[in-house]
């Protein structure tokens, strides 16, 4: 019953909202940022991306079989928003950031459950308390990365994060989607 929620859900997010999944050669482009809403505060807000990952499976009935669970990194394109007054180049690339930090924590939490939940009773025992921390910690980076670098503006920290970030991405290559 579990996997078709999961079904519908995803289903209707195909149908209802447009979705960019990460790949290593694919980039964001202004045109991908749909929403006409700014729910951002700030002067220095030019663009929001609403990024994050899903997740789906397939278990048995039986909690000893084996479970698939699949993870994407996902960039949301109608809830991602830009203030067309104020683009450019460097501030899309500080945006492009933030889905290459999705993808960073969407990799760490492929290897988390690749290490830990093998069968339907290790994910109703694991998955949960992984996935909560996990979420946790990366909310907390992209509020650091936006804090530190105000917004992409310090231009040295800018720097900085996109050298961990790049490292945090080949770390974790082994848990790319596959």
């Amino acid at each position: 019953m579990k996997g078709i929620f999961v079904a519908c859900f995803l289903i209707s997010n195909v149908l209802f909202g447009q979705k960019i999944y990460w790949t290593e050669t694919g980039k964001l482009k202004w045109s991908n940022f749909k929403s006409k809403i700014n729910n951002q505060r700030g002067e220095n807000v030019v663009a929001y991306t609403n990024c994050g990952w899903i997740y789906s499976y397939v278990r048995s009935s039986n909690p000893k079989s084996a479970i698939k669970i699949k993870i994407e990194t996902v960039f949301n394109e109608d809830k991602s928003w830009k203030d067309v007054k104020k683009i450019n180049n460097y501030v899309l690339l500080h945006e492009q950031k933030h889905f290459d930090v999705a993808e960073v924590f969407s990799r760490k939490l492929r290897k988390e459950v690749a290490e830990k939940v093998k069968t339907g009773a290790d994910f109703d025992k694991y998955f949960k308390e992984i996935y909560n921390r996990i979420l946790k910690e990366y909310q907390d980076f992209q509020r650091a990365y936006d804090g530190e670098t105000k917004n992409g503006i310090i231009e040295e920290k800018q720097s900085e994060y996109n050298r961990i970030i790049a490292e945090e991405l080949e770390n974790y290559k082994s848990y790319k989607a596959s």
